[in-house]
């Protein structure tokens, strides 16, 4: 054989083991993957869908962001962001933790509405009545709960 036939069977053979390696590593669906929603089958309509550990003390800012999630998210997505079965998914779940959705995804879903990709509870439309300001002040609210349950 001469050297191109051979480089051309290497390159090929390295090919094939980088696909199949890359193939290898990625999570199988239902193996555990940290973005899967829960299952939520065995809860009542309207339950919440995770348990919530609160924060001994929320900071200024996030106090103001609880005044303005309550009044403006919590009839979707529950008392203190666990969500609700049926109707809208808890925001302190690690699909919504900072390096997935940022600060300006909750911005963005405030003023666009979001549709729906990790739940199946349909579209969210956009929320009247919110600045910029206040979804920001939300996502603190939001972020400190997730801190206190293990979400970073």
């Amino acid at each position: 054989m001469n050297k191109t036939v051979l480089a051309i069977l290497a390159f090929v053979v390295l090919g094939g083991a980088v696909v199949y390696w890359n193939i290898a590593q990625q999570p199988q669906q239902g193996m555990g993957h940290s973005m899967l929603p829960p299952d939520t089958s065995d809860l009542d309509s309207g339950a919440p869908i995770v348990e919530i550990s609160l924060p001994a003390e929320l900071s200024d800012q996030a106090q103001m962001g609880k005044r303005a999630y309550e009044a403006k998210c919590a009839e979707c997505h529950g008392k203190n962001a666990a969500g609700q079965n049926g109707v809208a998914p808890p925001l302190v779940h690690k699909i919504y933790e900072p390096n997935h959705h940022s600060d300006m995804a909750f911005v963005m879903a405030a003023k666009n509405g979001v549709r729906a990709h990790h739940w199946n509870f349909g579209n969210m439309p956009p929320v009247e009545g919110l600045t910029d300001g206040d979804v920001k002040l939300i996502a603190r609210y939001v972020r400190e709960l997730q801190r206190e349950n293990g979400i970073n």
